[in-house]
């Protein structure tokens, strides 16, 4: 049996039994406690006394006299004249303490204390008070996928089977292991130490995007093919294993955070014909700040597995998460096969599924997978030659930009994609086409929300709100109080911009690596730009960036055969001959099973 075809036939069986399956048997276990917890930890006011409250040990008189003899609280305190304290009831056994500002304007200190022994837990400063995200809570994100012996193995499993013994200094080690950099920085912001983790984010950022535009040049040097520690079947082997894994991993381990509740909630509101922008629970109130296509992509998920109203358990969550991460995987394995032919294939779904990353995004529930799912279909869309490849592309780019709005950066790319292939007169229509399906496609997928909301509504939910939130997880948001530093965040932006309108015009690398290459240029690019950054959305650039590298390696020169124009964007159906497929490929379009396969990957047959 070829083992190929297999990572389909488990995913699809993962998405449709595991989910099920495992969901029910752990939310019984689980949902109470969650729902608890939430609930629970509100902090209650308590009034100053020296009796302890019933059930408790300590009094607020007490817990305020802790607060106050710490060093750091007397600093903040320090610097503004007039602040006071109040005492609160956080949890079943924990003290409160929160430093206000005169006049109660702003929580300037907070002190977490245990009613047991009075020792001092916590203690938070500055943008640590509001952003709770930002003090290293153990499996805030991604729950156990932190843990060393996770997430260590998985960055060997990513990187090993790319490793050349015989060439040890190629720079597609490097690519690999600055991709996995990523988790320096990590490491830190579990940790809490925000002024590491911020700045360690950008090096593989600014890195990245000088590689992407560097493999954009039309005239190449050959990189040679793309060799395997570990054989392609076998490699099948472990996407199989990572998956069912990675499956298990989410429906017994992971939490759901505020991202993919406001899915569940957004889907609920659609399916009950209710506003989708406005009036979140309180646990949730700025769920409503994404494009209408993420709450639509959550509502098979909500009317299976339902949703009591509550940050409970959300099953629903899980299993969109978990859909969301093996289409990625497949689309990985088709784009690879497309390019490349079935052991490029492998090679990307194993990349995907073995990327620690990915997993933390999947173990955070999040949708930020949903994202890559839709980009990586537009570009599935650009590789094949029918009619309908220049439409879906522009369908695909729609739906894209309209879960979150960054994608639409990628709009310019992928409506020029191969036109400067064609002649003067058949480029107007091939881009016409585009053009409608991504209208069509964007005013179809909005009228649940118009259907409700106004225009400025929802722009100033969704776009103005994230244009206008501050946040400490980029340089701007941690050291913006300096005018000159916010000059330069604006020029990064404006290059971004001017990045994203000149690669769709500039010619460039003409084939989907190519294009893979200048999509993740561009994500890259504006993610440098941007207020709020986290680990989430390495997703969006990570498989554009496996493809643009992996690619480039996966055959000969004989294999870089350029598309003719039409099947560059889906105008009509060259001849077998024009087919910018490599030899192996054909091969197994024709039927030819065993030769589909690369010389140096022993066949499973």
């Amino acid at each position: 049996m070829r083992l190929a075809p297999m990572i389909a036939v488990v995913a699809v069986a993962a998405a449709f039994v595991l989910p099920s399956a495992l969901a029910d048997a752990a939310k019984t276990g689980r949902a109470a406690a969650v729902t608890q917890a939430r609930s629970s930890e509100a902090p209650i006011p308590v009034p100053t006394s020296n009796i302890p409250p019933a059930g408790r040990k300590l009094s607020a008189n007490r817990v305020l006299r802790i607060a106050e003899a710490l060093g750091k609280m007397r600093a903040v305190r320090a610097k503004y004249p007039g602040s006071y304290g109040g005492a609160y009831l956080k949890g079943p056994a924990r003290w409160q303490v929160s430093y206000f500002s005169r006049g109660g304007k702003e929580e300037i200190g907070q002190v977490i204390i245990a009613d047991s022994s009075g020792k001092v837990l916590e203690q938070w400063t500055g943008f640590q008070i509001a952003w709770t995200m930002a003090r290293g809570y153990p499996g805030a994100f991604g729950e156990h996928v932190n843990a060393v012996y996770i997430w260590l193995p998985l960055c060997l499993l990513f990187f090993a089977p790319f490793f050349d013994w015989r060439k040890p200094l190629r720079l597609l080690h490097l690519d690999l292991l600055v991709l996995l950099s990523f988790s320096v920085s990590l490491a830190f912001f579990n940790h809490a130490n925000i002024y590491a983790s911020v700045p360690l984010t950008y090096p593989p950022l600014i890195y990245l995007l000088a590689r992407m535009l560097w493999l954009l040049r039309r005239r190449s040097s050959p990189a040679g093919p793309l060799r395997l520690l570990i054989p392609a079947p076998w490699l099948a082997l472990g996407v199989v294993f990572l998956i069912g894994f990675r499956v298990a991993l989410n429906v017994t381990d992971a939490n759901v955070i505020d991202v993919g509740y406001a899915g569940v909630i957004g889907a609920q509101r659609i399916v009950d014909s209710k506003a989708l922008y406005g009036s979140y629970p309180s646990d949730n109130e700025h769920g409503d700040t994404y494009g209408p296509v993420n709450y639509e992509s959550y509502i098979p998920f909500e009317q299976i597995f339902g949703w009591g109203g509550t940050w409970n358990d959300l099953p629903a969550a899980h299993a969109a998460a978990i859909v969301f991460d093996l289409l990625a995987c497949a689309l990985m394995f088709l784009l690879g096969r497309r390019v490349r032919g079935p052991a490029l294939g492998i090679a990307l779904a194993y990349a995907w599924v073995a990327y620690p990353f990915t997993l933390f995004a999947l173990e955070s529930d999040a949708n930020d997978t949903l994202v890559a799912v839709l980009i990586l279909a537009a570009l599935l869309a650009a590789t094949y030659r029918s009619k309908a490849g220049l439409p879906a592309r522009g369908a695909f780019a729609a739906l894209a930009g309209l879960t979150k709005f960054a994608p639409l950066a990628l709009v310019p790319l992928l409506g020029t994609h191969g036109l400067r292939e064609l002649s003067p007169s058949r480029r107007p229509r091939a881009f016409a086409l585009f053009l409608l399906a991504f209208a069509v496609t964007a005013a179809l997928v909005s009228i649940p929300a118009l259907r409700h909301d106004s225009l400025h509504t929802i722009y100033e939910r969704t776009i103005a709100y994230q244009a206008n939130r501050g946040s400490p997880f980029s340089v701007w948001g941690l050291y913006g109080n300096s005018a000159a530093l916010h000059g330069v965040q604006t020029a990064v932006q404006i290059a971004a911009v001017a990045l994203a309108l000149g690669l769709a015009v500039i010619p460039r690398r003409p084939d989907l690596v190519g294009l893979a290459a200048a999509c993740a240029a561009v994500l890259i690019a504006a993610q440098l730009g941007i207020e709020h950054w986290f680990y989430l959305y390495i997703p969006w650039f990570f498989p554009l960036v496996m493809v643009a590298l992996l690619g480039t390696r996966a055959g000969s020169d004989s294999d870089h055969t350029s598309p003719t124009p039409e099947a560059a964007v889906g105008l009509s159906t060259p001849p077998p001959g024009g087919l910018a497929m490599p030899a192996a490929t054909r091969a197994a379009a024709s039927g030819s099973a065993r030769s589909s396969w690369p010389a140096w990957v022993p066949s499973s047959e």
